[in-house]
């Protein structure tokens, strides 16, 4: 994670000796200053409405201790996958403001014109429009990026789920930021992770799901040398499925990685690591809550269906094969966690 090496490293030649190798929020003297946080509040939205909290819950006591210090809090998060540089009304971070108020009981004002809007004059929270709205954002660009840092006395990353990615917003922002440090849910992540891969208790499984190969495709490969089991969901399946002759339909895929899976899976085999595919998956003919879902063998998908959750013979396979592992890594859902009847 190479964003990482940048991004919790102070700049502070004050900074305090210390156990990690990287600067957290519990060493930065917040008071009164203005911080800029990257979160994670890419909630499910649906008719204008956070369908699910449970990220802007996590991301409370974050701002709750920094609200403590009377600090100036301005919240950086995107939401979906707009057309970066292209505003997007259905990828407005306004639900996410408006639900975050009421979760933390005050006003949060969503704030349209960020960088270029002036830094917050009194101790409270703002969020900032989604970040993918802005030009440079996905490329890392440095202007950007100074011109971030330029809004904050210090930079708080706290996204574990997007700080795999070397964008303005998580990496740039912090070249250039006063001081750049961790927050809890990120240190707390690097620390569950840097303990567990020390010396992981054997056999090692891990769960890799979410949309998209091309995004973890270093992961995966780096889990070949660590894991006796490596579990894939998701589009992230589906890929797999489609680069073995499996019909995925409609399915979320990326038909220019099949050649990737195939080495992935070569990997595996030649060091003995176990990738099991799906026997059965739930499919439907949309993605929609009111969707029927029916259950399918993998060899059955038909062309207009799209594949949304294992179906239950998949399901006893893996929980068998995590029965028998000591130590679990898991990153991303294995299907379609929004809709229940696609959540089992």
């Amino acid at each position: 994670m190479t964003c990482l090496q940048d991004i919790t490293t102070s700049k502070s030649a004050s900074a305090p000796l210390r156990s990690r190798d990287f600067l957290t929020l519990n060493e930065v003297d917040c008071a009164g200053k203005q911080v800029l946080v990257r979160m994670d509040l890419n909630a499910p939205v649906e008719n204008g409405r956070v369908t699910s909290d449970a990220r802007l819950r996590a991301a409370l006591p974050t701002l709750r201790h920094l609200l403590a210090t009377k600090a100036r809090i301005t919240i950086l998060s995107h939401l979906g996958r707009p057309q970066e540089g292209r505003v997007e009304i259905r990828y407005s971070l306004r639900p996410v403001a408006d639900t975050l108020s009421g979760l933390l009981g005050i006003p949060v004002p969503l704030i349209s014109d960020w960088p270029g809007s002036g830094a917050t004059a009194n101790p409270g929270v703002t969020l900032a429009e989604n970040v993918r709205f802005l030009e440079g954002e996905t490329a890392n660009d440095p202007e950007l990026g100074r011109c971030m840092a330029r809004k904050c006395d210090v930079f708080v990353m706290d996204a574990f789920g997007t700080a795999h990615r070397a964008h303005a917003s998580t990496h740039a922002v912090a070249e250039y930021a006063p001081v750049a440090c961790a927050g809890p849910l990120l240190t707390r992540e690097l620390d569950v992770i840097s303990s567990a891969l020390a010396a992981p208790k054997c056999p090692v499984a891990a769960i890799v799901g979410g949309s998209k190969v091309s995004t973890k495709l270093n992961v995966l490969h780096s889990l070949i040398d660590r894991v006796n089991v490596l579990i894939l969901g998701g589009g992230i399946a589906n890929t797999f499925l489609a680069a073995f002759g499996h019909g995925v339909g409609s399915s979320l895929h990326e038909p220019d990685l099949l050649g990737e899976a195939r080495t992935i899976m070569s990997k595996a085999m030649a060091k003995n690591v176990h990738i099991p595919l799906p026997i059965d998956l739930v499919c439907a003919d949309a993605f929609s809550p009111s969707a029927h879902g029916r259950t399918r063998r993998a060899r059955d998908i038909q062309p207009n269906e799209m594949i949304l959750d294992i179906g239950l013979r998949t399901a006893w396979n893996y929980a068998e094969l995590l029965s028998e592992a000591s130590t679990i890594f898991w990153n991303g859902p294995v299907g379609v966690f929004e809709f229940d009847h696609f959540g089992a």
